[in-house]
């Protein structure tokens, strides 16, 4: 069976909003995410995906859960963690080209928007609201 890892950082800020990100020829909006390169750890695979894709530096703040899934015929586990950020962005750097924007979303937006994995949804909902 193929198999894809991969890890994903839920960046929220001083307004309770949560750093997303959206691809090219997309209106779904995602988590910061990406898969592991050989020999990166999932913490480090989270810190390299959050900075290509919203330019952000982040530290990892805990692990929240591992997504255990099947995709299109690939078992996928992605690693989910809390993250903070510091500084400014420097912007999209995304080696892949595949990021379009990336925004902050507040609750009620997240609520709103499409997303690109509709369990997220859920997650984040679920998170802001322990916030409040």
């Amino acid at each position: 069976m193929k198999e894809w890892h991969g890890a994903a950082g839920i960046c929220i800020n001083g307004n309770n909003e949560v750093l997303m990100v959206k691809a090219n020829n997309s209106n779904a909006w995602a988590i910061p995410s990406g898969g592991i390169e050989k020999g990166e750890s999932p913490e480090e695979c989270c810190m390299r995906e959050l900075k290509e894709e919203t330019g952000y530096t982040v530290r990892i703040m805990k692990q929240l859960f591992v997504k255990d899934t099947m995709v299109k015929g690939y078992h996928v586990n992605t690693y989910y963690f809390l993250v903070e950020k510091y500084g400014e962005s420097s912007g999209i750097g995304d080696p892949d080209g595949l990021i379009e924007e990336y925004r902050w979303l507040s609750l009620g937006e997240i609520g709103k928007v499409e997303h690109a994995y509709l369990e997220d949804k859920e997650v984040l909902k679920k998170l802001l609201t322990s916030l409040l």
